[in-house]
């Protein structure tokens, strides 16, 4: 074999050298996704029955971690979410993880603790169905026995 044919060989890109690339690309991308921790408290900084922090602004892909910290029957369910994207419901006392699909507004509560305010808000990307969240949560904070302004509290962080 001449010099210039094992040249021209040598430089074509070798199928493992391809597919090692392409597999180091999708590491990258999903390295990039993020873990964002929320806490299921029956008390915190904001009162009794609340999600710490009741507002999170996330990525499209990264996932956000409902973390229970007691045995409070505290879970996490979804009022709300942008057109296409899955609704969730959570068993209580468990710790459960939502990965973010879709970008708009999430809303999401307690259902035990929904009329006592415990509620919070997620934005991933753009806030396409704001108007939307915002007339959602009107219309649960009417009947809320307390915490009656926490959704407006986290939706006021949407920007």
């Amino acid at each position: 074999m001449s010099f210039a044919v094992f040249r021209r060989f040598s430089t074509m890109p070798c199928p493992d050298v391809v597919l090692g690339g392409l597999l180091l690309l999708a590491v990258a991308s999903s390295a990039q996704a993020a873990d964002h921790t929320v806490k299921m408290l029956s008390t915190g900084k904001d009162g009794s029955m609340v999600f710490e922090p009741a507002f999170v602004k996330v990525a499209v892909g990264d996932t956000v971690v409902f973390t229970p910290t007691e045995k409070a029957a505290h879970n996490s369910a979804s009022l709300l979410v942008p057109p296409g994207a899955n609704g969730w419901k959570s068993d209580p006392d468990k710790e459960f993880k939502v990965k973010v699909e879709k970008e708009g507004v999430y809303l999401y509560a307690c259902q035990p603790h929904k009329m006592m305010g415990m509620v919070g808000v997620i934005q991933a990307g753009k806030p396409g169905n704001l108007a939307d969240a915002k007339a959602a949560a009107a219309k649960e904070q009417a009947a809320f026995a307390m915490g009656k302004d926490r959704f407006d509290k986290a939706l006021a962080q949407v920007k």
